[in-house]
């Protein structure tokens, strides 16, 4: 994947993470993917990984992320940025971010967020 694309499904996967958009996330994932963020434990199928996003999109009542820059090399793809959460009780927490990506067959395959959550 050329890095003019690789922006482009970065600015839609955050476009649709920031909307809490589960539906573009099952559409996306591969039904063996191997989702982790944080320091939590790596997730290895698309049903689990889509409640684990379910489950952390209702802990908060907003994001927004800022996509910094965006490189590609074959089926890989690392971003790196800052997001911005409101929490429920309408605080907020702010933090830095890298994700990396496989897209095999425009399908992520792994999908690997390091930030810290812990503030959350």
């Amino acid at each position: 994947m050329n890095t003019l694309d690789a922006k482009g499904l970065i600015e839609a996967l955050y476009s649709a993470v920031d909307n809490k958009d589960v539906g573009y996330l099952d559409k996306m994932l591969a039904d063996n993917v191997q989702f982790r963020i944080g320091n939590s434990a790596a997730i290895t199928d698309k049903a689990t990984a889509l409640e684990a996003n379910k489950g952390f999109f209702q802990s908060i009542d907003s994001m927004t992320h800022q996509i910094d820059d965006v490189w590609a090399y074959g089926e890989d793809i690392i971003c790196k940025g800052s997001v911005d959460y409101i929490r429920l009780d309408g605080s907020g927490y702010s933090a830095y971010f890298s994700t990396f990506l496989k897209v095999i067959n425009n399908k992520i395959t792994e999908y690997f967020v390091y930030v810290d959550v812990s503030g959350l």
